[in-house]
């Protein structure tokens, strides 16, 4: 019996029917799974209860080869002891909330601008999957934004002059934007990379601008012409009509495209509720060229 997928917004993002990812390894459901990424971009899955583990080993089977080479990493060592499994939560090594001033939080604020995952690297990611594990009882959702749609929706001029440009992103740009400071030797570390501002899925051919907080500079472009071209694209990618917003529940596993989507987390009160959730990204190795 084949997956059901039961649109969330009028343009993008599905609930898929009830299956256990944790023991999903034939290939004819993994591509279902992928055929369903294609066309939606978002994917939720309900109750998932993933071990660290199985989770690793899911995304693994699904596309291949891991993230790892997080930003957060440069600051200090993850705390499950394993760099593939990035921890987005407000929680400390012991499970305490982190305190307010603590510098992993101030880091993961950066979380709450739209973005896309491990842009800032050369290969970057190209699917997500976050599982939540602990949810507050208080609105804590996370937006994405339909950067397909978003670039269909420019005028043709528009799309016309963007066609050969290319981005620099950097992980470290911003996060200064939100007045965090990096030692010299973290700034070594965190470069960034150039990517093309469009880019196409290599199976569909589907065109999608490629923007995140992480973009600093159109590299073709003056600094000024080129990042208020970056801003207005920003600004039009997340017009509503171009807006999922997932609430979530315990259990839930979100895969997105990070070839397809920006994402955000909504601010709630992350001194007073715990919330934990586990994300695994995988490299875009496989991608044609844009």
């Amino acid at each position: 019996m084949g997956l059901t997928f039961r649109k969330l917004h009028p343009l993008f993002a599905a609930e898929v029917s009830a299956i256990d990812l944790r023991h999903v390894a034939d290939r004819a459901t993994l591509d279902e799974i992928r055929a369903g990424m294609d066309e939606y971009a978002v994917l939720v899955f309900r109750d998932q209860p993933f071990a660290d583990d199985e989770q690793l080993q899911f995304a693994t089977r699904f596309d291949g080869n891991l993230h790892t080479k997080t930003g957060a990493s440069v600051l200090s060592k993850s705390r499950f002891g394993n760099e593939a499994l990035t921890d987005i939560s407000n929680l400390d090594e012991g499970g305490g909330l982190l305190k307010t001033d603590d510098r992993r939080r101030m880091y993961g604020l950066g979380n709450r601008l739209w973005h896309t995952d491990a842009s800032f690297q050369d290969p970057p990611g190209r699917y997500s999957m976050l599982s939540a594990k602990v949810v507050p009882p208080v609105a804590a959702d996370t937006e994405f934004a339909d950067l397909r749609a978003a670039y269909d929706g420019l005028e043709a001029a528009t799309r016309e002059t963007l066609e050969g440009l290319h981005a620099h992103h950097s992980i470290a740009y911003s996060r200064q934007v939100l007045g965090f400071e990096f030692s010299p030797q973290e700034l070594e570390q965190l470069k960034g990379a150039v990517h093309p501002l469009v880019r196409s899925n290599p199976r569909s051919g589907r065109r999608s601008l490629y923007l995140a907080s992480h973009a600093s500079r159109i590299i073709d472009w003056p600094v000024p012409e080129g990042r208020l071209l970056l801003r207005e694209l920003m600004d039009h990618a997340i017009l509503p009509q171009f807006v999922y917003r997932h609430s979530w529940r315990v259990g839930d596993l979100v895969i997105w495209d990070n070839l397809a989507t920006m994402h955000r987390g909504r601010s709630f009160d992350d001194a007073k509720y715990r919330r934990e959730l586990r994300r695994v990204t995988t490299l875009d190795i496989a991608a044609s060229p844009a």
